[in-house]
């Protein structure tokens, strides 16, 4: 039984002396030294002070850890319990200057632990107080596309702590996406940072697991044949509640109509003009009904824009509204400025920002565009979301209860 052997060791062997490097006060480097002057001669001084380390990287104490390690401390001490080494302990309890000391000193900082093979980047990408850690870790160097056992990288981690659209740790995410994590990895059982994010929204949307599993798929499939799930389908198919996400998609290129089976299938304006409605049919303030139509609109302007494949506003989604019976008008009225819009050529401009954005790729522009030779006015034109979205709420999600 490692466990109580690893215990056994710790209580018996070398932990009076880890104890007393422990125990030392205000001039702790001192102290330490003369302690560990007295000690050298013990059998168990490699081991005690190699824990001490681990005990002290625990606590972040980076002036005591420089002694041990000038003694001898092993960087690669595993903890007889935990199987843990000091790095490893470092990242858990957030202390990124003992991360940045032991890694100077050697460290290796792709080291997975024997027990569930994770690495100290995979440590820090799971909690959102571990942000600091996971910045020291990248900047040093540790590889963000290394993969687990089971094939996870440190992106699949950092979606371990979410729940339904409760996402803990957005930074640690958005830090590995802009710093170049491969958000096509797959696992050993299939699983990718898109279909983890696809299941996360589905879930939030029905309790039902079996049901879940259905929204967003392409149904149109034939027999045998199985389809990828479309984020942005199940995203544009519940715009009112997951308007950031689907806005976030179309920002990042996402297509407009369905990637297997083109705009036979759908198209972003039939599942905008189904969705309103569905919900205009029902009771709805006139407040209520202002902002989902302007949603509506920013999502569509926003689609034309960064998408240098837009779709027309096919009889197909115009259909699937007026074969439903009592239209409201003003959805039909939203339907008529459309048509009006796309009747019209697209202006020089508008296709100019179309292109210079689709070269300023990958997402996020903001900085990027902050840093042409244009004049202000020109870089809000090919910017014009800051604009768009500055309403009340519309940074959240919302639950399927808030809905009718």
């Amino acid at each position: 039984m490692p466990f109580l052997h690893g215990f056994r060791r710790i209580v018996y062997e070398y932990q009076p002396l880890v104890d007393a490097v422990m125990s030392d006060g205000e001039d702790q480097c001192k102290s330490l030294m003369e302690l560990l002057e007295k000690e050298s001669q013990s059998p168990v001084f490699t081991e005690g002070i190699s824990y001490s380390l681990f005990k002290v990287s625990e606590l972040g104490e980076v002036s005591a850890a420089q002694v041990l390690l000038a003694y001898g401390a092993d960087l690669n001490f595993e903890d007889p319990v935990s199987y843990y080494n000091p790095l490893h302990i470092s990242v858990l309890r957030n202390k990124p200057h003992m991360v940045q000391l032991l890694v100077g000193h050697g460290a290796n900082i792709d080291k997975r632990d024997r027990i569930h093979e994770s690495s100290p980047l995979d440590l820090a990408s799971e909690e959102a107080d571990r942000l600091p850690c996971l910045r020291v870790l990248l900047d040093l160097g540790a590889d963000i596309n290394a993969k687990d056992k089971n094939g996870k990288t440190a992106l699949l981690h950092a979606f371990a702590s979410s729940d339904g659209l409760t996402v803990n740790n957005t930074c640690n995410i958005q830090l590995l996406l802009e710093r170049g994590a491969d958000v096509n990895s797959v696992t050993l059982d299939g699983e990718t940072p898109l279909s983890s994010l696809v299941f996360l929204v589905k879930e939030s949307l029905d309790g039902s697991a079996e049901d879940a599993a259905q929204i967003g798929c392409c149904l149109s499939a034939g027999d045998g044949e199985q389809w990828e799930p479309s984020l942005t389908q199940t995203s544009l198919e519940h715009f009112d509640l997951l308007f950031p996400l689907a806005l976030l998609l179309l920002q990042r290129g996402a297509l407009f109509f369905c990637s297997s089976h083109g705009t036979s299938c759908w198209t972003g304006h039939t599942l905008i003009f189904v969705r309103l409605k569905e919900i205009l049919q029902e009771p709805v303030d006139a407040a209520k009904v202002t902002d989902l139509l302007a949603k509506a609109e920013v999502l569509l302007e926003i689609a034309q824009m960064c998408s240098l494949n837009f779709p027309p506003l096919s009889t197909l989604s115009v259909s699937s509204v007026q074969e439903l019976e009592m239209v409201p008008q003003i959805l039909l009225e939203l339907q008529n400025r459309l048509r009006e819009q796309e009747a019209q050529p697209l202006p020089l401009r508008h296709l100019c920002r179309a292109f210079i954005r689709h070269c300023l790729q990958p997402w996020p522009l903001e900085d990027k565009l902050r840093a042409l030779p244009l004049p202000d006015r020109l870089k809000d034109y090919l910017m014009p979301e800051r604009s768009l979205i500055q309403r009340p709420g519309w940074d959240s999600f919302k639950s399927l209860s808030t809905i009718c």
